[in-house]
């Protein structure tokens, strides 16, 4: 058996999956107790596993289930990058999360080249280089890998979105035989005003193709000052949302996220019909990552039992 067929005919897709879902497989459950779910996305523990070194990728399943009692996560590629053509290791990673009861929702890549490169030749290799990871996502039993809208900054705004839409119309057809979307986070220049990548997904107009909006990211320019209004960007980016991304940094004495008002924003994520995966994103420095996600955790119970 090639590496291939190892992980199409033992990788498995959560019950209901259907391209066209607007929040991916978080929706089959029928019982549903909640709007949202929670996963945890394994950039909330990047000093932990990258800088202190006192855990790995594999032990972010139990990490997860265990210390915060979540059962649905969200990989780093950066994480494990040398690992997703490792079919011993996706094996084992498999296996932790069926003994810990955790579903794995995405795979986030990051450092495989610009969807949206000027040159057709580099867009291309970028593609190609997202297949193995669409691979390793369909083994673990993910919905999605979240991708970048990357374009090089070269062109004009319309110019850099038909790039754009161009390499993920590729990837997503990729993907697409693999019954996964690609998903685009807002994640720095014009994939960060809402406006523009809303414009980028309705040029691609596929139903595997979609957004992760992130609440955090819509600095466009951080040397300029340059910033998209987070409300705005997020209600455009939420028709094509198959994920979402609860970016929290600083909180105040009552809990509550400085930066963002979870409130507003948890409101246009339900407004928008979402009823999928809201993944911790903890970044801030003012708390231990553990206790940023703690506190992120008791931040999105609480309202989402007010919004329900």
């Amino acid at each position: 058996m090639n590496r291939r067929q190892f992980l199409q005919t033992t990788g498995t897709l959560c019950a209901g999956f259907s391209l066209g879902a607007a929040s991916g497989c978080a929706t089959a459950g029928k019982n549903r107790a909640q709007w949202f779910d929670i996963s945890l996305a394994e950039w909330s523990l990047h000093r932990t596993i990258r800088n202190e070194k006192k855990m790995t990728n594999l032990d972010f399943p139990r990490v997860a289930r265990q210390d915060f009692g979540i059962q649905a996560i969200e990989y780093v590629n950066q994480f494990f990058m040398d690992k997703a053509r490792d079919e011993a290791y996706l094996k084992e990673l498999k296996t932790i999360c069926e003994g810990e009861g955790v579903k794995s929702v995405l795979i986030m890549c990051d450092g495989e080249g610009n969807l949206g490169d000027p040159s057709e030749e580099r867009r291309q290799q970028a593609v190609s280089n997202h297949h193995k990871w669409a691979d390793a996502a369909k083994f673990l039993g993910c919905h999605s890998i979240r991708v970048n809208a990357a374009t090089g900054n070269v062109g004009s705004f319309e110019e850099q979105q038909q790039r754009a839409a161009d390499g993920l119309a590729r990837l997503g057809e990729y993907c697409a035989k693999l019954g996964l979307n690609a998903i685009v986070e807002n994640h720095g220049g014009l994939s960060s005003h809402g406006g523009w990548l809303a414009g980028v997904m309705r040029l691609v107009n596929k139903p595997n193709v979609g957004t992760l909006p992130d609440f955090g990211n819509f600095v466009i320019n951080r040397q300029a000052g340059e910033e998209y209004d987070r409300y705005q960007g997020t209600a455009e980016l939420m028709p094509f949302a198959k994920g979402v991304s609860a970016k929290s940094h600083d909180f105040d004495e009552a809990g509550n996220e400085k930066n963002t008002d979870y409130r507003r924003m948890l409101k246009i994520v339900k407004d928008a019909g979402y009823r999928g995966f809201v993944g911790i994103e903890y970044e801030g420095g003012g708390l231990s990552e553990y206790e940023g996600i703690r506190a992120t955790k008791r931040l999105l119970e609480i309202v989402r039992a007010e919004l329900a």
